[in-house]
């Protein structure tokens, strides 16, 4: 992939319709340049997401055409009530990124995911575990610093602290 996002395609599958992660990165990939393109099951696609300038795909294996990093989101069923897809295994079957789905993306397209992996659901544990394209665990690794530092300077007033120095 390039230097920046322009003209990046990233594809973000999974729970779309529960995920904040989804939402801010749409927004901010889109602001860097990259082309998004967002792929659930119907009942996991928040409706009217396509307004904001996404491509919405039900087949993943259509949406991972040519894509140059395939971001996976786990199912979060302790934001659904009822029943939002027939089970984990056919969710894997449609949804889960195994090496011969990641095929279809570019060449070296890389993988992401948030945390925490449901692996043999969202991900097979040998797509997450591909040393050179697979970028979780650094990605998980960012996402806690930035967490910490964000707690941290929203909390400075409270104790008392003054300024940015970290």
């Amino acid at each position: 992939p390039s230097e920046d996002f322009t003209g990046l395609t990233v594809v973000i599958c999974g729970d779309i319709m529960h995920s904040r992660v989804a939402r801010s990165n749409l927004l901010c990939l889109q602001a860097l340049g990259a082309s998004v393109r967002l792929c659930a099951p119907p009942a996991l696609m928040p409706l009217g997401v396509e307004a904001m300038g996404a491509e919405v795909f039900h087949d993943f294996d259509a949406a991972l055409q040519g894509a140059d990093v395939v971001m996976m989101l786990r199912l979060q069923s302790e934001r659904m009530s009822g029943q939002f897809i027939p089970s984990e295994r056919e969710f894997h079957h449609l949804y889960g990124l195994t090496r011969a789905r990641l095929d279809a993306a570019a060449p070296e397209a890389l993988v992401m995911h948030p945390g925490p992996m449901n692996r043999g659901v969202e991900i097979d544990s040998d797509v997450a575990d591909m040393g050179d394209r697979s970028l979780i665990t650094r990605q998980v690794e960012m996402g806690v610093a930035i967490r910490m530092t964000c707690l941290d300077v929203l909390t400075r007033s409270a104790r008392g602290v003054e300024g940015w120095a970290v």
